[in-house]
């Protein structure tokens, strides 16, 4: 599989374990950040589930690839991460066409 991985994105094997865990640190960190920054604003159990949704969502879609560029600087991946997030950009502007 890891192999599959390194042929495909076209990267060596310590690069490919740096690129994995960048992957890692990043979804950690941003689900950390979201049940933060709803404690911050005072939601609790008892909130209306949708409005912690809401922002739980706003936080993942939106901080997710702020704080993935940003590890990905930390361990010297921003190129391959910065091609990441063009294709991803590319594609939502194609989605949103429709």
């Amino acid at each position: 599989m890891f192999k599959r991985l390194q042929q495909k994105w076209k990267v060596s094997g310590w690069q490919l374990c740096c690129i994995l865990l960048v992957f890692a640190i990043t979804g950690t960190l941003t689900a950390w950040l979201s049940k933060t920054i709803t404690g911050w604003m005072g939601m609790t159990d008892t909130t209306f589930w949708l409005w912690k949704l809401l922002v739980r969502l706003a936080v993942l879609l939106f901080g997710y690839q702020v704080i993935l560029l940003c590890t990905a600087f930390l361990f010297g991946q921003f190129a391959f991460f910065w091609q990441y997030e063009k294709k991803i950009l590319r594609w939502l502007k194609e989605s949103c066409k429709l």
